[in-house]
């Protein structure tokens, strides 16, 4: 993929989250990367949606410095750049601040598995990453939040739930392209609704049982996986 066709991927993935209603105002930003050249295209900081156009995509190293674009990029870069630099195998990441989601980022909670559709998607709860330090905040937060992102899947492949809330903040999502992140987005904060009603339709419900959960989650992204198309 050369950078034009990336510019283009990065600037629809960013469309792709307002027609999915997963931000508002500037409150969000995607970015995909070219391992080849070790830059990616992210959304330039505070650039409405509505006039937001696919030449305004800041270009950007994996030391966070700007390589095209007059543009400032998104505040969140450092975030994204400790991802890249810490998962080889991700080529794009997207934070929102998704009504769901974030609502359980704000309670400070993991966004709990109780049923297949958000077993298809991940194998258990998605993750509550800890609140960051005032030392963290202080010394660069952006940064630190991306860090703490990576603390948190320590043990566990990054693929495995691509997604996280960060405590009092908001959703990460990643994926194997820019275009994949946003959609990880949306089915993230889809399961999180689900488990919100479902929560206020049967407050006393556990988690889906183990071996259903199994099942619907290797079906899908099992080495023996038949769901979907070849």
């Amino acid at each position: 993929m050369n950078l034009k066709e990336l510019r283009d991927e990065v600037y629809e993935a960013n469309v792709r989250l307002v027609e999915d209603k997963l931000v508002v105002l500037t409150w969000g930003n995607a970015s995909g990367i070219d391992r080849d050249k070790g830059i990616f295209l992210i959304k330039p900081s505070g650039v409405p949606y509505a006039k937001l156009r696919p030449e305004h995509l800041v270009a950007v190293d994996l030391e966070a410095k700007v390589v095209e674009g007059t543009m400032n990029p998104s505040s969140d870069t450092p975030t994204h750049v400790e991802l890249y630099k810490a998962w080889p195998e991700i080529g794009g990441v997207v934070h929102t601040h998704s009504t769901y989601a974030t609502s359980f980022a704000q309670a400070c909670l993991p966004i709990p598995c109780q049923g297949t559709t958000h077993a298809d998607f991940c194998p258990g709860d998605v993750p509550c990453v800890r609140a960051l330090t005032k030392d963290e905040v202080e010394e660069g937060y952006e940064k630190n939040t991306g860090l703490a992102i990576i603390e948190d899947f320590a043990k566990r492949p990054p693929m495995e739930c691509p997604g996280a809330i960060l405590s009092h903040h908001g959703p990460f999502t990643w994926g194997k392209n820019a275009l994949k992140a946003a959609e990880n987005a949306v089915i993230l904060e889809n399961v999180a609704l689900m488990a919100l009603l479902t929560r206020q339709i049967n407050p006393a419900i556990g988690p889906i049982p183990a071996h259903i959960l199994n099942k619907h989650y290797m079906r899908k992204h099992g080495p023996d996986a038949y769901y979907g198309q070849k």
